[in-house]
């Protein structure tokens, strides 16, 4: 065991691409003993219409319930590690980066699909934001599992 990592914070958003990212991060806690905290953010962005308006209030509902649903399956995998969940409201590589600010993580893990070119341009990664936002470590692990 090593004191390296202590706290480790799994950023998920519940997506099978998702799945490599916390089995890596469950590996390193393992062995190092590590508290987990398992965090879905639920983007507040996506609880906008194009029109600006907000969206019909059980949007934010089924939003939150798969946030519960993607922590509870990190905590299943997480066997007897002791692991807290977590599901906030918020920008999500703001919230991330924050909470890890908060809970004196010593190491973010978190998954990306990899992408590339326009889409990523468009879009944007929350991956990439963390990595250049965090004042901690931060791991990003590539999902295998095809599109």
């Amino acid at each position: 065991m090593s004191d390296l990592f202590k706290k480790i914070l799994i950023a998920t958003d519940g997506s099978k691409y998702s799945l490599g990212a916390t089995s890596k991060a469950l590996e390193i806690a393992r062995f190092h003993g590590a508290k987990v905290f398992a965090l879905y953010v639920i983007d507040t962005r996506a609880l906008i219409t194009a029109n600006g308006m907000p969206t019909p209030g059980n949007m934010y509902q089924v939003l939150e319930d798969e946030g519960k649903r993607a922590v509870a399956q990190v905590k299943e995998m997480a066997g007897g590690l002791p692991t807290e969940t977590f599901v906030l409201a918020g920008h999500p590589s703001q919230a991330i980066v924050q909470f890890a600010k908060d809970n004196g993580v010593d190491l973010i893990v978190t998954g990306t699909l990899g992408k590339s070119g326009l889409e990523e341009l468009l879009l944007g990664s929350v991956a990439d934001k963390v990595v250049r936002t965090a004042t901690c470590p931060v791991l990003v692990v590539r999902s295998t599992t095809k599109k």
